[in-house]
């Protein structure tokens, strides 16, 4: 953990999801497409697509991209090209600038804001693009951790990395199955419900203040 003054809440730490978090769910968006185009029924599609990215080893880094688009036609009957499914879900993943503008509030406070997520060697591209890590302090990435959000253990290994108490990391994700085992590892967590519920929450915690409550949702406001 790199060297901060010790932040005045009761947190040391906040980990933010990334896709549904920070950008729009684009893995989730750009199957539904995928899907749609293909003629295929797109909650079954999404299922088995999760599933395969999960069972191929692809979200740990332990298959490669072209492996795991492999098994997704094999088990949907998808026709379309590793490069085309991949295009509709990089460009899925649109980022969301009053999330931004939050993590650049946190960070002024002294608080450490990292990334924790479960992505591919995607996240890597689209930074590239975007630039968007340089919003973090850190960035823990499942594909580079060989370990994801489903392994509750996850949350212990990030906590311990940094040398921070679970009791003082506060975890944001869209996901309910991620939130509850973040809870379960004994960090604070938050589930994600939309920018203005998660800025209501972060203000009742004494996170952020009113003032920069209404700057993060003012659309005319850029950090």
């Amino acid at each position: 953990m790199k060297n901060k003054t010790r932040a005045v809440h009761k947190f040391e730490a906040i980990f933010f999801d990334f896709g549904g978090v920070i950008a729009e769910e684009g893995f989730r968006d750009g199957l539904m497409g995928i899907a749609i185009h293909e003629g295929l029924e797109p909650e079954r599609f999404f299922e088995s697509a999760t599933k395969a990215i999960y069972e191929s080893g692809y979200v740990i880094g332990k298959a490669s991209e072209r492996q795991y688009w492999s098994v997704v036609r094999e088990t949907t009957g998808a026709s379309m090209t590793d490069l085309e499914m991949r295009s509709r879900i990089l460009r899925s993943f649109v980022l969301r600038p009053e999330m931004t503008r939050i993590v650049t509030v946190l960070r002024a406070k002294n608080l450490f804001v990292s990334l924790l997520t479960d992505q591919t060697n995607w996240l890597d591209e689209l930074d590239a693009k975007s630039h968007f890590c340089g919003f973090f302090d850190a960035v823990f990435n499942s594909y580079h951790l060989g370990k994801a959000k489903r392994d509750a253990s996850m949350f212990l290994d990030v906590a311990s990395t940094l040398g921070i108490p679970t009791k003082e990391c506060l975890f944001i994700d869209d996901n309910h199955g991620n939130v509850v085992r973040a809870s379960e590892a004994g960090y604070e967590t938050i589930l994600f419900q939309g920018v203005k519920p998660l800025t209501e929450t972060l203000s009742e915690m004494d996170l952020i203040s009113q003032s920069e409550l209404n700057d993060i949702l003012d659309p005319h406001i850029c950090c």
